[in-house]
């Protein structure tokens, strides 16, 4: 997270004349439990509970729910505000073109996966897991003959540039986030996993390099992977404290 923060903050400085869009594909090194920047979580988790079944928690600086970080890959992308889109366009724009890559980079995987259509309001940022239903924009498969969610996203816009989270799922461990709540809330329907879908669980590493030829194919030829210089590893290292920290994670 302070990575992505020390990332979104690049974007900031660079602006959009720099045209830089940069995605990060990445696993966790324990499983982690990850609230909306907005959720409410005092009182509705409990802190020891979770320590107990071998959880660490983190609050995302992008909105949305509940994620259990384990079996997925977790993706971000950061950009100055109108490079993805023009500036002054809905936040729907640029979450359509981020979606348009990460279907390209499933169809690489050879996942036939789509955005899901507008069926109601955007769920408020409860208790709920994340993958409890697909919302507009979010990324679908058909799976046992049932449109499922398969990646789950949240977008932050702030001062000038644009962080996008999201969660592709490999197994289906969400339904067990419905249990960490106080009192436990019912079993969501299983979402899309990309064993399921492929009959096999692929490695981060083929999925960031579907992501990077999603790229190039659809977005520009000369994408490559970024080389983190001083300045990025000493503003992730001065965000770190942040994430680590109480005030954060469970300041509301």
């Amino acid at each position: 997270m302070a990575l992505d923060e020390a990332l979104l903050a690049r974007a900031r400085a660079l602006g959009p004349a720099a045209g830089e869009v940069v995605v990060r594909v990445y696993g966790w090194a324990r499983p982690t439990l990850s609230f909306g920047r907005n959720q409410r979580a005092v009182g509705q988790y409990d802190p020891v509970g979770l320590a107990e079944r071998g959880l660490d928690v983190v609050r995302r600086p992008t909105g949305g729910r509940a994620v259990l970080h384990w079996r997925e890959v977790t993706y971000s992308v950061t950009a100055a505000v109108g490079v993805l889109a023009p500036a002054g366009a809905p936040l729907r724009v640029a979450y359509a073109r981020i979606n348009r890559l990460l279907v390209g980079a499933l169809a690489a995987l050879g996942v036939d996966a789509r955005e899901a259509r507008p069926a109601g309001r955007t769920p408020h940022p409860d208790g709920a897991p994340c993958f409890e239903r697909p919302t507009a924009g979010e990324i679908v498969a058909e799976q046992e003959g049932t449109l499922r969610k398969l990646v789950g996203s949240a977008q932050w816009q702030d001062d000038g540039a644009l962080l996008q989270h999201g969660s592709i799922l490999i197994d289906d461990d969400q339904s067990a986030v419905a249990t960490l709540v106080r009192p436990p809330a019912p079993p969501p329907p299983p979402p899309a996993t990309l064993r399921q879908l492929l009959g096999r669980a692929p490695t981060l590493d083929e999925i960031a390099a579907a992501v990077l030829h999603a790229a190039r194919v659809g977005e520009d030829p000369c994408a490559d992977l970024l080389q983190p210089d001083e300045a990025l590893r000493e503003g992730a290292a001065a965000r770190v404290g942040r994430y680590e920290g109480v005030a954060w994670t469970w300041r509301r």
